[in-house]
């Protein structure tokens, strides 16, 4: 296989980011670290990247694209715009003798490791405090990952030198870790605003009170005006995600709950209320002349 793009399994067409997708995956397959049973697997991750190396050059793509490189593109690898001095080719049968000392594969080629991603799933509230995970490599290695406070969902944290080793002296590839945010059970962020629902009873909706209400930084007391209803919105001012000049707003949604258990009192006490303090709370239905009963004529 001579053609960098069948190596790299993607399109002529293929974008940059494509390319290096298609680059990366393959990197992690046929790595030396990953698969050291193959004898192979230095040779085909040689010819991997060096089609990179190619492809990932625009002015390099543009004259193999040409036909201006030919079958030799993998003797013309980046050197700082110049045409390298390739090593002297390895005999097929070295001499014997004692002062013989095995050639390399890669002997004077230095190939920079493959770059890795990672995707960690986190809780609401670890990645607005921060915290620190492990992630296991492909090369079986285990990595801590800190993960700063406020990180926001969907965050790539870039780890350098993280990746895969690097062969013949060329450095190691970089991690590349893609946070997301799993969803809390209480908080729902939106933008840099928090919101959340808090249970009251009827007597704190009509008569008012004082209230403890959740937050990202703990639990808060609160003021629950006279007259509120189910969806009542209080806001806590600077209680939300940081950003820039602050942070955002947390925002109480109120859900009046009635007993568990049937209050006599409060049942006779309505029944009593009830008919002189009528009031609609749902829009009334429209009736369709189809439904009057009336027949037609």
């Amino acid at each position: 296989m001579n053609d960098p793009y069948e190596i790299l399994g993607v399109r002529p067409s293929a974008s940059a980011d494509e390319m290096k997708k298609a680059f990366r995956r393959l990197a992690r397959e046929c790595h030396p670290d990953s698969d050291p049973g193959n004898p192979w697997a230095e040779d085909e991750f040689k010819e991997l990247s060096a089609a990179y190396d190619l492809l990932s050059d625009p002015k390099r793509r543009s004259q193999y694209d040409r036909g201006d490189l030919g079958d030799d593109w993998k003797r013309t690898r980046s050197s700082g715009g110049k045409s390298p001095k390739d090593p002297p080719k390895k005999p097929n049968k070295p001499a014997p003798g004692p002062t013989h000392k095995k050639t390399s594969k890669t002997a004077g080629l230095k190939i920079k490791g493959a770059d890795v991603d990672y995707t960690l799933h986190v809780d609401f509230l670890d990645a607005v405090k921060g915290v620190e995970r492990r992630i296991s490599m492909a090369t079986g290695n285990r990595l801590k990952v800190k993960i700063p406070s406020y990180t926001e969902d969907g965050k790539v944290l870039r780890l350098k030198g993280q990746g895969m080793k690097g062969i013949g002296g060329g450095g190691d590839g970089d991690a590349y870790v893609e946070i997301l945010i799993d969803p809390h059970p209480v908080f729902r962020p939106d933008g840099y605003d928090v919101h959340v629902d808090v249970p009251v009873t009827l007597q704190e909706a009509v008569l008012g009170g004082k209230i403890e209400a959740p937050t990202i930084d703990g639990s808060v007391t609160m003021t629950v005006p006279k007259g509120s209803n189910t969806e009542t919105q209080l806001r806590l001012k600077g209680k939300g995600l940081k950003k820039a000049g602050g942070r955002g707003d947390q925002f109480v949604h109120l859900q009046i709950v009635l007993p568990k258990k049937p209050d006599k009192d409060l049942i006779r006490f309505l029944q009593k209320w009830s008919p002189g303090h009528d009031y609609q709370v749902r829009p009334k239905p429209r009736v369709s002349a189809r439904n009057t009963g009336t027949k037609k004529k």
